[in-house]
């Protein structure tokens, strides 16, 4: 792991680093609180098509997650972020190259599903950091590429899903992996979401494996996630992570 540049304010320690998988490069951002040490649990964000890991969304829940003593990482997708080289950071760019790559690339699962174990064995790995209780957050491209990082990987002890539907080019792909979910999932869906048709939403959650789910529908289409939303995962996440990270006491107040 090469640790690159470090911001540092009041609350959050934001550390950006380049781990190699073989051949691949994966770009990431790890944020902790101040006081960072072995205990504190873990969050894996996944971004959406059309963005990066240092979307506005995705800067906001670490931050928040931090407050609450959970450190959280993110690595860019497929063709996203640091990913693109020098392809013009251009969103709607960014979500014609993801639909190519979804539709035209078998291996893009397995492989941002390996890309993530890495990550998180690594991190996992720092002394600094430890085999903490570890979650997952990750809606529409995040649960597309996320789902099946959730089933394959049993240290996830919760996970945040949503807006994907039984549907798209890797259909199959989540109908065969949704059944071995088994922790306690969230899944966050948009009432009036354009690009996954309702029915495909409830499929999809109808599909999970875990005993403890539920669903949570908002008005809106699927890029009109509300604030409420977000707080109510992020809550999802620190009631299920954090009261069990050994030798971790939750912040009061």
């Amino acid at each position: 792991m090469r640790w690159l540049e470090e911001m540092l304010d009041a609350e959050v320690r934001e550390r950006a680093f380049v781990l190699a998988r073989g051949e691949r490069e994966i770009p990431g951002l790890l944020w902790a609180p101040l006081d960072l040490r072995p205990g504190h649990p873990l969050v894996a964000i996944c971004h959406g098509a059309s963005g990066s890991k240092r979307e506005d969304y995705v800067l906001a829940l670490a931050r928040r997650l931090a407050r609450d003593g959970i450190c959280s990482v993110a690595i860019d997708g497929p063709v996203h972020g640091a990913r693109r080289g020098r392809s013009p950071d251009d969103r709607a760019l960014a979500f014609l190259e993801f639909s190519q790559v979804w539709s035209g690339d078998a291996a893009m699962t397995d492989e941002m599903v390996a890309d993530w174990r890495h990550t998180i064995d690594a991190l996992q790995a720092l002394p600094e950091l430890g085999a903490a209780p570890l979650g997952w957050w990750g809606l529409s491209m995040g649960t597309i590429l996320g789902l099946p990082v959730v089933a394959a990987e049993p240290r996830i002890g919760a996970a945040v899903l949503g807006l994907a539907g039984l549907t798209g080019p890797t259909r199959a792909r989540l109908e065969l992996d949704a059944p071995a979910v088994a922790c306690p999932v969230l899944f966050v869906a948009q009432w009036d979401d354009e690009l996954f048709e309702r029915a495909s939403v409830f499929a999809l959650f109808e599909a999970l494996g875990s005993v403890d789910k539920r669903l949570h529908a908002f008005p809106g289409r699927h890029g009109a996630v509300s604030s409420e939303a977000f707080a109510d995962s992020a809550a999802f996440l620190v009631r299920h992570l954090a009261p069990r990270a050994e030798g971790f006491e939750r912040p009061r107040g």
